[in-house]
């Protein structure tokens, strides 16, 4: 049995987000990795009291999380507004960060040369999380971060005599679009910088082959059938029209998610309603076989999606 110091003394953990790191990474295991499951916000506030508690010789229940913030940049709501159900998502993941009790900070997406960027939210994260630290004096800071531009920051904390945390991920794959090899990577000179450096890519696909229940936990659970972006949003499954089958042709593919060619409006469908084929295998003008259902927006979608074998 681990045994533990007598009279640990609480310890004050304080979780900050690079939010455009974090829903990369989220989709990379929804989307790319096996698992096929979204990052889950108060999973990963679990595993980091696991981990803090690990490192600091206490139990978990000693470790509280007692701030966490979110930073990322975000469209005008006339820009999300031009995106398919852009606002529903960005409300849906708000209401996920709040139930978590992270606190979110927005700085508006720049349009640098045609281009949309964010600008100045790797240092608003930086001021935060110095001037906080300062204030309630953290033991640990965990960061969610993987960029080179931490490392001042890291420095300023250890200053001040708190300890650090990085949660970063190596991990590369192929884009079914383009062909095209997608590398993340995590800043080294921020990997040797940190108290506590912790390769999630790792620890992951470790505790999923061992089925260790924090390792699980991470991830959100698909009882029901979840929307495209909403991390832990569950809405009612689509209810099929009738029991006919159709037949037509992929029109394109996504990150998961695609369009089947359909008279009047193209059918949506996600990865999770194929069956005999992964979405990895599936391409643009195959020829597949499904139902027609309607989702709870009133939407027609496809489900039950089976590619028709070539003879």
């Amino acid at each position: 049995m681990e045994r533990y110091r007598s009279a640990s003394p609480a310890v004050k953990v304080g979780v900050f987000y690079d939010g455009s790191y974090f829903t990369h990474v989220s989709n990379y295991y929804n989307y790319v990795h096996s698992h096929r499951r979204r990052l889950h916000i108060g999973g990963l506030h679990e595993f980091v009291k696991h981990m803090v508690a690990e490192r600091e010789g206490t139990r978990p229940s000693l470790c509280h999380i007692i701030d966490a913030h979110f930073f990322r940049g975000r469209f005008t709501a006339r820009e999300a507004n031009e995106k398919p159900n852009q606002l529903y998502y960005d409300r849906v993941f708000d209401d996920v960060l709040m139930y978590n009790n992270v606190q979110t900070h927005y700085l508006p997406v720049k349009d640098l040369q045609g281009r949309k960027r964010e600008k100045g939210v790797d240092v608003l994260m930086a001021l935060e999380t110095y001037e906080l630290c300062m204030l309630k004096r953290y033991d640990v800071v965990a960061l969610v971060a993987s960029d080179g531009d931490h490392v001042p920051l890291v420095r300023k904390l250890h200053a001040l005599g708190c300890k650090t945390m990085l949660l970063g991920w190596d991990f590369e794959f192929t884009d079914q679009e383009t062909g095209e090899l997608q590398t993340t990577k995590t800043s080294t000179d921020l990997w040797n910088e940190v108290s506590f450096p912790l390769p999630m890519h790792d620890l992951i696909d470790e505790g999923l082959k061992e089925d260790d229940e924090v390792i699980r936990d991470l991830f959100v659970v698909r009882d029901t059938v979840r929307d495209t972006e909403g991390e832990g949003a569950d809405r009612p499954a689509p209810v099929l029209v009738d029991d006919e089958r159709h037949r037509s042709t992929v029109m394109s593919l996504m990150n998961g998610y695609g369009f089947i060619r359909y008279p009047d409006n193209n059918l949506f469908f996600r990865y999770d309603d194929l069956q005999e084929v992964t979405f990895d295998q599936l391409r643009v003008n195959d020829e597949v076989e499904f139902n027609v259902a309607v989702n709870n927006k009133g939407q027609r979608v496809a489900r039950n999606i089976i590619r028709v074998a070539e003879i």
